[in-house]
């Protein structure tokens, strides 16, 4: 594609932002989960339930678990627009059922597992993101599509996984749950599940975790811990001077109170959102850096496997 059209559609992408964000602000809006025993089901198009949240000022007042009248696909999201749902948590989901789900003006946000209620709240204070996460619909694994690459790291090293390549292992596939702790080359700890008490849950090889992660637990056992050094390449890569873009303020709604340094949320020409930081502003432009904030380090990780299931 020219770059002057992928000019365009970053511009696009932004303003369409902004709206996202003001939506959840409002007063009250609705977000479904495929549901699942309390976890987000991985297969969008398969899922028998889903549960709805209720959220005024961006807290959950109510939820109820509703069938999918055993539609499928686009059918599903006539199913959540009929209850005037805004936001789709899930795991794996097709490239149509997305398009769908946008032109219902339904956010959607991919790649997500473990307990329902954590995901909302993570999306509700913004450490929930899009994985870009999508169905092959030839067994029980997912692959990763082509998608931002920044994703931060929030709660977890989870984040963002690139373009992973076919991952072999016997735990590829599975449900983990994982203690770690990073740290940068000077020893200094930049994250760590010990530290939050709660191991990390992830589908393996599913392309939810950066690729050295997913590749160092492919082939753990249950009780192993194994200490890696991650490249940038193995990470979250180098950083992309293509991923630096500046717009006009008057483009974007609400970015005149932005300010340099601040981390906000953009969305992709599906409505899926994705990490941006503040580089500069004058009056009448604003520059955003797409770049995760790992990009271009390298990383260490002492990872222990504590559940396979």
């Amino acid at each position: 594609m020219p770059e002057a059209d992928a000019s365009v559609i970053i511009k696009r992408v932004a303003c369409q932002l902004f709206i996202i964000k003001k939506e959840k602000g409002k007063e009250s809006m609705k977000i479904a989960v495929t549901y699942d025993n309390g976890e987000v089901f991985q297969h969008f198009g398969r899922t028998e339930n889903f549960k709805v949240y209720e959220i005024e000022d961006n807290k959950v007042i109510s939820s109820e678990v509703i069938s999918s009248n055993g539609v499928g696909h686009g059918a599903l999201a006539g199913v959540l627009a009929d209850r005037n749902v805004k936001a789709l948590i899930c795991g794996g989901i097709g490239g149509g059922a997305i398009n769908a789900l946008t032109e219902a003006g339904i956010e959607v946000c991919s790649g997500a597992s473990g307990d329902t209620d954590k995901a909302v709240e993570d999306y509700l204070n913004g450490k929930l993101i899009d994985a870009g996460q999508t169905c092959d619909h030839h067994g029980e694994g997912h692959t990763c599509g082509d998608h931002e690459e920044g994703h931060s790291c929030g709660s977890s090293c989870g984040g963002g996984c690139g373009s992973h390549t076919t991952m072999e292992g016997k735990n590829v596939g599975k449900k983990c749950r994982t203690h770690y702790k990073g740290t940068f080359n000077d020893g200094t700890q930049f994250d760590s599940s010990y530290d939050r008490g709660e191991p990390l849950e992830f589908v393996c090889g599913a392309g939810q975790m950066i690729k050295g992660f997913d590749a160092a637990v492919a082939d753990m056992e249950v009780g192993q811990v194994v200490d890696i050094h991650l490249m940038p390449e193995e990470a979250y890569g180098m950083p992309n001077p293509d991923a630096i873009f500046t717009l006009e303020i008057a483009q974007l709604p609400g970015s005149e109170d932005l300010t340099v340094g601040q981390q906000v949320y953009l969305s992709n020409q599906y409505g899926q959102p994705f990490p941006v930081k503040v580089n500069a502003k004058d009056e009448k432009t604003i520059t955003f850096d797409a770049n995760h904030e790992m990009a271009g380090k390298e990383l260490n990780f002492r990872i222990e496997l504590v559940e396979v299931k």
